[in-house]
């Protein structure tokens, strides 16, 4: 099928193109990128007064399949990733069973196979059931089509074992994604300790169960001479970290999600368990971190950490609660209404954090609008506002934090691997 794309402003940060242009898309890769390109088509999208982006990728989603199908299977997951422009998702470990051995990636793979609408790569366990006792077959992992390991969800406590991760991680050619909580020092706490937890009366998760492990897993790869990807950084600490170690030369990169550099603590003094999510919302000073190291490219990516929950799960006492809150359909939104809209970022580098840079990170040849790339692309109205509504999500799950937010822009067409699906806006 050949499917052209007239008039739409491209931008594309790995050719440093940010101009109105035409792109003609032949069968599943784009054939060409041009002014008033004149080319039959089967399909014509006028784009005219639109953004035509690379496809997001989100390097942070939990499709819970295996196991969970009752909260989100890989074909609910991704048609909702679809829908919110992400056409490349990077399925987490922690699935039941974990990601840890061949015969488990395969279930999963079965399940892509089957029902994926959108690329999905996997994350395989950096430990055997994600126990932190004793490491998975990383280099078989990796031969078997993970990406990336991580035991998300965790931390590996040991530093022998995660020094040992590193170096065979190193040695396999995959990146590793650290979940960075000292669980003795997160205390089984439910919100950012403060204020606002002593106010609540609830458990608080220290800043220090964050950074203090975010120290721990940069000096592990500074000794080892490894790569180390940090996920969801919520604390101005940990941001002081990664420049620190970024100015030493070190291989760090990092990611945040649209709710840290959106929403402060305070948004759960009404106990609403959406937003419950861990690490926990942190304080206004933390929230401006965020957005200054968004800004000034200390933080890399930009991902969801969609993680969907079933109403039993969410909408009971805050304490019972689970953690977590999908972000598949809503990331967009709020990053062009917080980060564009503020003038915090421009077009490219928001395409940068959300498609260009994670395909670096997980060395996976996505984010890019190049001649002869997978013809993976969104087309935007940037300047249309809408309100987030519970009913609208396509996610089998509805734990957003965003539900009754405005956010800008909408998704009108996504096109992954020239599969073009239309949005109603």
């Amino acid at each position: 099928m050949r499917v052209l794309i007239k008039g739409g402003r491209v931008i594309d940060p790995a050719n440093k193109i940010d101009e109105v242009m035409d792109i003609l898309v032949e069968g599943t890769a784009i054939a060409r990128l041009a002014k008033n390109i004149k080319a039959e088509a089967d399909k014509t999208i006028d784009a005219r007064d639109k953004m035509v982006l690379p496809g997001l990728v989100d390097m942070h989603v939990h499709l819970r399949e295996p196991g969970r199908e009752d909260k989100e299977t890989v074909s609910s997951g991704s048609r909702a990733a679809l829908a919110g422009g992400v056409t490349s998702v990077l399925a987490m470990p922690n699935t039941e069973p974990a990601m840890d051995s061949a015969e488990h990636l395969k279930i999963l793979k079965e399940a892509i196979q089957k029902g994926a609408q959108a690329n999905c790569f996997i994350c395989a366990a950096i430990t055997k059931g994600r126990g932190g006792e004793e490491l998975s077959d990383i280099a078989g992992l990796k031969r078997c089509g993970a990406v990336a390991i991580s035991d998300d969800g965790a931390s590996v406590d040991s530093d022998k074992l995660m020094s040992e991760a590193l170096k065979q991680a190193r040695k396999a050619g995959l990146p590793v994604i650290a979940h960075s909580e000292d669980k003795r020092l997160s205390c089984n706490g439910q919100v950012n300790l403060g204020f606002t937890s002593t106010r609540l009366g609830l458990r608080g998760i220290s800043a220090a169960s964050e950074y203090k492990r975010v120290a721990r897993d940069i000096g592990l790869a500074e000794k080892t001479g490894c790569r180390i990807h940090i996920a969801h950084v919520s604390c101005k600490e940990s941001v002081e970290l990664i420049a620190k170690a970024r100015k030493k030369g070190l291989k760090v990169t990092c990611e945040t999600c649209p709710h840290y550099f959106t929403f402060s603590e305070e948004a759960v003094l009404g106990y609403d368990t959406n937003f419950k999510m861990n690490p926990p919302l942190r304080g206004r000073d933390d929230v401006a971190a965020i957005r200054k190291a968004l800004a000034d490219g200390t933080i890399d990516a930009i991902a969801s950490d969609h993680a969907p929950h079933t109403e039993n799960e969410k909408d009971i006492e805050f304490e019972r609660a689970e953690f977590g809150v999908i972000g598949l359909e809503t990331e967009l939104g709020a990053a062009i209404a917080e980060l564009i809209g503020n003038g915090l970022l421009d077009w490219s580098a928001l395409a940068a954090k959300m498609s260009l840079n994670p395909s670096r990170i997980l060395g996976i040849n996505k984010g890019t609008l190049s001649v002869g790339a997978d013809a993976d692309i969104i087309i935007i109205d940037a300047e249309k506002e809408w309100r987030v509504s519970k009913e609208n999500f396509l996610s089998k799950s509805k734990n957003s934090a965003f539900i009754g937010s405005r956010l800008k822009g909408r998704v009108e067409y996504t096109l992954c691997l020239g599969k073009v699906h239309r949005w109603n806006s």
